[in-house]
């Protein structure tokens, strides 16, 4: 954890794969986004849980986060760090507030779409991220220099080491929360093959 995740595509030829596969990561969480925005108007159709407004409103905030994303992908540390930095406080603030509403969304979803042990888990998940990311940023702030190899006892070593930590949790509970969606995209998926063999 010594390392901030943008420090693992610096350098070429690793900048070019980080680059690569972050902007396929963002690519595919935009079109998750998009697939849970309409699983969820299909079942608000019926139970009326939630105004079409606030799904929109968290797509949106969850499609700026893949924006970010790519800026990331886009503008390396060490190249343009500003911009570098910008597209990472917005991919990871909007990456929290997505996962935030998301886990308010599933509660008011309950129990017909969602199980309230789901919901618990989503919101544990936000819960960590959103706790992970105040002090990530806060630290971040302090550093004083931008590099990529630090050593123990280096000045700003702390703060980048405690950083790294807040960001790669951040990262993971974004990987794990996309992961607790494989249930409810599996029965759209039953539900429209049995369609298909039904006509």
């Amino acid at each position: 954890f010594s390392s901030r995740f943008s420090d693992t595509g610096t350098k070429p030829p690793e900048s070019g794969i980080f680059g690569f596969m972050i902007n396929i990561s963002a690519l595919l969480g935009a079109i998750t986004m998009y697939i849970r925005y309409l699983l969820i108007e299909k079942q608000n159709e019926s139970s009326h849980f939630i105004s079409s407004s606030c799904n929109m409103f968290s797509l949106c905030i969850g499609l700026m986060g893949c924006t970010g994303m790519g800026i990331v992908a886009t503008f390396q540390e060490l190249a343009v760090p500003s911009v570098h930095d910008i597209g990472a406080l917005v991919a990871f603030g909007s990456g929290v507030v997505y996962i935030t509403l998301q886990s308010i969304i599933s509660y008011k979803s309950c129990p017909q779409w969602n199980t309230y042990f789901v919901c618990h888990v989503r919101m544990a998940i936000s819960l960590v991220s959103c706790i992970a990311f105040i002090p990530m940023i806060v630290f971040a702030s302090r550093i004083s220099m931008t590099k990529i190899d630090w050593t123990p006892g280096e000045k700003d070593y702390t703060y980048h080491f405690l950083s790294a930590i807040c960001e790669w949790t951040v990262a993971f509970g974004f990987i794990f929360f996309f992961l607790t969606f494989i249930r409810d995209f599996q029965v759209v998926s039953l539900r429209i093959s049995t369609e298909i063999h039904e006509d």
